[in-house]
Order: C-alpha cells, then sequence, then structure tokens
C-alpha cells in the first residue's frame, strides 16, 4: 500500500481509472454521478493507519517504536515515574496542562539515530523535542537541542523564525514554514549523525546544521545558551518531549539507531 501522509491508498485506488465523457448531451451528467461515486467508494476505502505500529518495511529497516501505545518506554526528567499530566487518550499520548507538570523523557539513551513521530498542538501552543539529553543540569534544554513544536500564528514565538516550529530552538531557522493548521497532524523526522542535524517536516528538510564547529560555538555564544556550558556537547542523551504547559498530541514515535548508535 502506499502512504498518502497519514493515509494509506490501496493499491486499486492507485490504478482506478479517471472518468471522462463519452461526448454524448448528458456526458456531464453522467461523469458528475460516476465521480461522485468513486469518491464515496474512496471515503469508504481510505483509512487512516492504525498508529503506533510499524509495518513489515520498516521493521526489516531496523525501525523500532518508542511509544508502542504505553508509557512503559518513558518517565519524568530527573524523576523514575511518569509526570501525571502525560496520558495515552485513544492511542494517543497526550499532555494535559494542570493535571501534572514535568517533561517526558526516554528510559534509553542514544546516539546517532532517525526519529521520526507525529506531533500536532493546541492553538496558541507551545512544545519540542529534545535530543541527546542528558540529566546533569536542571532542565532538559540546558543539554539538549530542541525541535520546535509551535502553533505559529498563535503564539509570539512564531514571528521569529529562530524560534518558530521546526527550529533548532533560538539558533537554526527552518527554511519555511511547512506547518499545518492548527489540530492537522505533522509529520517530523530528526537525523543525527555524529555531528550533523538535519530536522524534517511535513517530508521537507527545513533545517541543517553540524554541532561542535567554530560557527556553531560563535551562534551558541549569542544566545541564551553561553550561560549553560553542557548544552549540545553530548554525544549521547535521551529523547525529550516538552512540557511547556500546553496540550500537545503525539502518536508514531520510532527510531532508527545507526550502528553503534546506542547508548546506555
Amino acid at each position: 500500500m502506499t502512504m498518502v501522509g497519514t493515509i494509506l491508498m490501496a493499491p486499486w485506488m492507485a490504478a482506478f481509472p479517471a472518468c471522462a465523457g463519452d461526448g454524448s448531451g448528458d456526458s456531464g451528467e453522467a461523469g458528475a454521478a460516476v465521480s461522485a461515486a468513486t469518491e464515496q467508494g474512496m471515503s469508504d476505502a481510505v483509512q487512516e493507519a492504525p498508529p503506533n505500529r510499524l509495518t513489515a518495511e520498516e521493521a526489516a529497516a531496523g525501525w523500532t517504536l518508542l511509544f508502542d501505545g504505553t508509557l512503559a518506554g518513558w518517565r519524568g526528567y530527573r524523576r523514575a515515574d511518569t509526570p501525571a499530566g502525560w496520558s495515552i487518550e485513544d492511542g494517543i499520548l497526550t499532555f494535559t496542562p494542570g493535571v501534572g507538570d514535568g517533561d517526558l523523557m526516554t528510559r534509553e539513551q542514544f546516539g546517532d539515530f532517525e526519529l521520526a513521530l507525529e506531533w500536532r498542538i493546541a492553538e496558541g501552543g507551545n512544545s519540542g523535542i529534545f535530543y541527546r539529553a542528558t540529566e546533569a543540569e536542571r532542565a532538559p534544554y540546558w543539554t539538549g537541542p530542541e525541535f520546535q513544536i509551535l502553533h505559529n500564528e498563535g503564539h509570539p514565538d512564531g514571528r521569529t523564525p529562530e524560534t518558530s516550529a521546526g527550529s533548532n530552538y533560538a539558533l537554526h531557522a527552518p527554511i519555511e514554514d511547512v506547518t499545518r493548521r492548527v489540530g492537522e497532524w505533522n509529520r517530523v523526522r530528526i537525523v543525527l549523525d555524529g555531528a550533523r542535524v538535519e530536522h524534517w517536516m511535513n517530508d521537507v528538510k527545513v533545517v541543517e546544521y553540524e554541532l561542535w564547529t567554530d560557527e556553531w560555538r560563535d551562534l551558541v555564544a549569542s544566545t541564551k545558551f553561553v550561560d549553560w556550558p553542557a548544552y549540545g556537547m553530548a554525544h549521547t542523551g535521551h529523547i525529550g518531549l516538552q512540557d511547556h504547559g500546553d496540550p500537545v498530541w503525539f502518536r508514531n514515535v520510532k527510531i532508527r539507531v545507526a550502528p553503534g548508535g546506542q547508548g546506555l
């Protein structure tokens, strides 16, 4: 089956012939009727893929689920339990503000990897994805770079490219805004290969940068991160989901680790 966004298209749909008139006077009505019937059939046949599952091809390619519909692989930042604000609702990893604060972290640590997931955010909402974050400091963003999650149009951070959705927060702006309307799912890929980092959103590579270069150090020195010497320096760390006080949802969280890229 062919993936189109988050919708699965059955093979017969790709081969479905286009409807054309036969040249008769009522060809328009006939074409419209066939078109309507076709659309109804496609509507009935096309369904959203079940979340939090790997295809046989993904499993063979080395992907594993980080979120399998449970919180078994997760805990709070610098704590053994899971903050109460994080829950599972209809198979979706959900943060509800006001219930129990705290960022969510993977129990495992990772070095070089490809992370894929989908997110959606509430109106005016803010969240983020940390990577290679350690627990040596008070907050994960003191050590781990952040893929910004944001409702650009509804949040002040959306007015500045370097803090808009898809950015490497406060350092690298996305090449364009490819976010979908608030409440819709956005697809993410984050690739870490040694010093090289890529941010992808909705099939567009929006950010690419290299850690630990003189250019990168100068850029860090121009931001608030200059006060945290461990920022971005770890070669292995946790993946984190940010509690920024706004409702946010995640699904289909999976990872493919490079040979030798798995940490503790």
